[in-house]
């Protein structure tokens, strides 16, 4: 009976399982020729285990003896993992049939990342989180370097193993501490003893080790190396794909480690959340000013928004959370919307990554500039469009939390992060077009900016609902 309840709380994780050995059967037997029919299979997969989340209970459970925890806030989590790995899939497969990538292993990997990603956001117990980040981490390095063809992208593969491997080194030895000091690795034991005995030096150590491996993975300073030369090197859907669901669950995975075994510890690890989110908005916002190329323009755009986000973990209140919650809501919209617009960014049949190339696109593709246009003013932080939203609720949480040096330095960045989001509006509405991109748009990459931009130009309108759930999702941690 157990052993039922069990499985029924991990149903959409060991569905997709499940769909991933199928779909890896079924594209070994049809051969090359059934990629985007795999493609679409996967879609449709993410879509039914994402009705699997929706459709469980909404009381926290933990199953397989509390090394997995099915709650609100997990929930969230997994709704916007798999909803931004769909539309990176979609977004793919045109570009795979042009880059000649069209090969089934493709989407499956991306598939296994996803399962990943879901174990993390659901780890209760410190082995099972190592677990669920590997799984993740590995197939992430694989279509990172999916384009064997290309210098870039096997050199961005290589560097994105080699620090990734550094990161989960640091992880693990910072696990290996926790346990040493509160013998236990689950997340329920070691808050008993943090809360019986107090954060000991050995404990302290070990969960910063814990926080640089997961900072990592978040791409926060200064452990965001990797990020601008993976985001160049990497095939575009792959790079859509990075910046978007790993960061979503690498966030959540922070939050529930944070606040669920070490929340008795927030006066240690507050302070090392504040340095890495100062020093993620400041270089992100900075170093974006000089780029010419838009991939890595976007990658320091993810450095300085993951910082933000910092913001309201780092306020350690119900509000904190809930405004990081909000913020990756709107921010998912916002980079897929976005990336869709680099995927179009093509001339006589090749992709064109310079900032230059978007000049006089108001008159060459007065749509794709409009929707363009909505995605820079909403990272830009203008109201009322979506980006305006999430950044008030992390200042607002912050503030509450007494935060006041952080609230400034973070609204100092973000008009500095204006600038260059202003440049790209700039260059598309008043500057002489350089050449005009390929057309046509094709009808998914068109419903894709649709969709996403009106969900960043109205957001105003489902803000209530969507603040209400991630308030639930939130009060996980919270409750008294």
């Amino acid at each position: 009976m157990r052993l039922e309840s069990d499985l029924i709380a991990a149903a959409p994780e060991l569905f997709i399982a499940v769909a991933s050995m199928a779909l890896l059967l079924l594209g070994v037997f049809r051969t090359e020729e059934s990629s985007r029919g795999i493609a679409w299979l996967t879609v449709l997969t993410l879509i039914a285990a994402g009705a699997l989340v929706v459709g469980a209970p909404t009381d926290s459970v933990h199953a397989f003896n509390g090394l997995f925890v099915v709650d609100q806030f997990g929930a969230y989590a997994k709704v916007l993992i798999l909803l931004g790995s769909a539309l990176a899939v979609v977004m793919s497969m045109g570009y795979a049939e042009r880059m000649n990538m069209e090969r089934f292993e493709f989407p499956l990997l991306m598939l296994f990342a996803v399962l990943g990603m879901m174990l993390m956001v659901s780890a209760n117990d410190l082995i099972a989180l190592y677990v669920g980040l590997e799984l993740q981490s590995l197939a992430l390095y694989v279509v990172a370097a999916f384009r064997r063809d290309s210098l870039r992208s096997s050199e961005a593969g290589l560097k994105y193993f080699v620090l990734g491997a550094l990161s989960s080194g640091l992880l693990l030895y910072g696990a290996s501490m926790v346990y040493g000091f509160t013998g236990t690795t689950t997340f329920a034991g070691i808050a008993d003893v943090v809360s019986d005995t107090g954060p000991t030096l050995g404990t302290v150590v070990g969960l910063v080790f814990v926080m640089a491996g997961l900072a990592f993975k978040v791409s926060a300073v200064p452990f965001h190396m990797w990020t601008p030369d993976v985001y160049e090197g990497a095939p575009t859907p792959v790079t859509a794909f990075l910046a978007v669901a790993p960061k979503v669950a690498a966030m959540a995975l922070f939050i529930r480690v944070l606040n669920d075994p070490f929340g008795d510890m927030i006066g240690q690890w507050q302070q090392v959340v504040v340095v890495i989110s100062v020093a993620s908005m400041v270089l992100g916002s900075f170093a974006a000013v000089n780029q010419t190329n838009i991939k890595r323009l976007m990658a320091y755009s993810s450095i300085a928004h993951m910082g933000f986000a910092l913001v309201g973990l780092a306020a350690g209140n119900e509000s904190g959370v809930q405004g990081v919650l909000l913020y990756l809501s709107i921010y998912l919209f916002m980079n897929v919307g976005t990336f869709g617009c680099i995927l179009l960014m093509r001339r006589e049949g090749r992709m064109v990554e310079g900032i230059a190339d978007l000049a006089g696109l108001s008159r060459t593709h007065p749509r794709m500039a409009a929707a363009m246009a909505i995605f820079m003013f909403s990272m830009a932080g203008i109201p009322p469009l979506g980006g305006f939203f999430g950044k008030l609720y992390v200042f607002l949480a912050a503030v509450e939390a007494e935060l006041y040096a952080l609230t400034v330095i973070g609204l100092l960045t973000s008009v500095v992060g204006a600038f260059y989001y202003l440049r790209i509006v700039k260059l598309m509405y008043f500057d002489e077009p350089v050449g005009a991109f390929d057309r046509p748009l094709g009808r998914t990459m068109v419903a894709i900016l649709t969709v996403t931009a009106l969900v960043t130009l109205f957001f105003v309108v489902v803000l209530a609902p969507v603040l209400d759930s991630a308030g639930e999702a939130a009060a996980v941690f919270f409750a008294a």
